[in-house]
C-alpha cells in the first residue's frame, strides 16, 4: 500500500533532510520536496563573492539534493511573508536572531497550505528531517507537538529520523509507512545520519553539523541588529539581507556606517550598489570600494573617507586620494590622510 501514497518533504540542504525523503524511497512512498527560501540562506552567497572562497563548490545544495534522490523539487520564495515570523515571533529568538521553532512551524504551515493548493496531485503527508534534541531551540521531545499543532499539520507530519521517539502518526497508523523501518535518532550526534548516509552510499553532502540560516551566526544578527538601531525601525528589504553578508560593516556615528570590501570580489560585488549608495573609493593606491549606509553630512566626508584609506594599500602614505561618489551627482576627489588608530576602529566593528 505505501506505493500508493504520496508525500511532500522540507528539503533544506541538509544531510537530515535528504535521509528522511530516501528512508521513504525505501519504502516505495513517492516524494517530492519544497524549499522555502526566506533570504537568510547561508549557502552560496558569500562563497560566490569572496575571493579566499573560490576553490569552494557553489551549488544550491536543495537542488543538489533533490538530484541526489531523483526527486522533483519545488522552491517557493516567502521573503515578504516571514518578516513576520522574524520580526515578531510567538516563540521568541534563539542565541541570536534566530526566529527556529516560529520558523518551523511557518514552514511546515506552508508546506501544509501548498499540499492543500495541490490537492490534485495527491499528497497525503509531510515528512521533515527532524530529530529529537539536535537542535536546542526548535528540535526537541517538548517542541515536536507543537510544530505539528500550531502548523496544522496534525499528524500528518512524519519525522522518518526519530519517528519510533514519538507517538505514530497517520501514516504509521493508516499503513502508509512501515513504523518498524523508520528510525529513533535522538541527540545532538550526527554519527547515526553519517553511518545512514554511509549505507546509502551517499557522499558530498554539507556537513552535518551546519546550519543553513545566517541568522543563527551572532556576527551577521548583531549586524541586523545594528540595521534597525540605525534607521529606528525593523523594517529591511532583500538588499538590506544581501549587504549584511558582505564587507566589513563600522558604524563610526549613529547616523551612518561604513560597508567596506574585504576583498576584489566584494567590491565588484558592491558595485551593482553604486546607484543606490554613496561610495568611496581611493584612486592613488589599490582599495577596498565602501557604501555609506545611512544619513552622512558633508562635513563628515573626510572622516569616512580616512576610514576606508586605512583599509587600501595607502594605509602607510601620508595622503591618499579618495573618490566620494553621491548616485546621480558629480564625483568628489579628496585627498586625506589615513585613520591610523587601530582601537578606534575596532571600536566601530558592527
Amino acid at each position: 500500500m505505501a506505493g500508493q501514497h504520496k508525500a511532500i518533504a522540507l528539503v533544506s540542504g541538509g544531510l537530515d533532510s535528504m535521509l528522511a525523503v530516501r528512508v521513504l524511497q525505501e519504502q516505495g512512498v513517492e516524494v517530492e520536496g519544497i524549499n522555502f527560501y526566506t533570504g537568510f540562506c547561508v549557502e552560496g552567497h558569500t562563497h560566490a563573492i569572496r575571493n579566499q572562497d573560490k576553490e569552494k563548490q557553489k551549488r544550491n545544495n536543495a537542488l543538489w539534493v533533490a538530484e541526489q534522490l531523483g526527486i522533483k523539487l519545488h522552491i517557493v520564495d516567502v521573503i515578504q511573508e516571514y518578516k513576520e515570523v522574524l520580526l515578531n515571533p510567538k516563540h521568541g529568538y534563539g542565541a541570536n536572531m534566530n526566529p527556529c521553532l516560529d520558523c518551523k512551524i511557518f514552514m511546515v504551515n506552508k508546506a501544509v497550505e501548498w499540499v492543500k493548493e495541490n490537492h490534485k496531485d495527491g499528497f497525503d503527508f509531510i515528512i521533515t528531517g527532524e530529530v529529537i534534541g539536535q537542535r536546542p531551540m526548535s528540535q526537541r521531545k517538548q517542541t515536536m507537538p507543537i510544530i505539528a499543532e500550531e502548523s496544522g499539520a496534525d499528524d500528518i507530519l512524519l519525522r522518518p529520523l526519530c519517528a519510533k521517539n514519538l507517538p505514530a502518526t497517520k501514516p504509521e497508523l493508516e499503513g502508509w509507512v512501515d513504523r518498524e523501518q523508520l528510525h529513533d535518532f535522538s541527540g545532538r550526534s550526527r554519527k547515526p545520519q553519517m553511518a545512514l548516509a554511509a549505507k546509502y552510499g551517499f557522499t558530498g553532502y554539507a556537513s552535518p553539523a551546519g546550519g543553513c540560516c545566517f541568522l543563527t551566526d551572532k556576527s551577521y544578527s548583531d549586524k541586523l541588529v545594528d540595521l534597525w538601531k540605525g534607521r529606528g525601525s525593523r523594517e529591511y528589504e532583500m538588499d538590506d539581507i544581501m549587504l549584511l553578508k558582505v564587507g566589513r560593516h563600522l558604524r563610526p556615528k549613529g547616523d551612518y556606517k561604513l560597508i567596506i570590501a574585504r576583498d576584489a570580489g566584494e567590491s565588484q560585488y558592491l558595485e551593482g550598489y553604486r546607484k543606490q549608495y554613496i561610495s568611496i573609493q581611493a584612486i592613488s593606491h589599490n582599495g577596498p570600494l565602501a557604501l555609506i549606509d545611512g544619513d552622512i553630512t558633508p562635513e563628515d566626508y573626510t572622516h569616512a573617507a580616512s576610514i576606508v584609506a586605512r583599509y587600501g594599500q595607502g594605509r602607510d602614505s601620508d595622503e591618499v586620494e579618495m573618490t566620494f561618489t553621491v548616485p546621480g551627482k558629480t564625483m568628489q576627489t579628496l585627498h586625506i590622510a589615513p585613520l591610523s588608530t587601530e582601537q578606534v576602529l575596532e571600536d566601530w566593528h558592527v
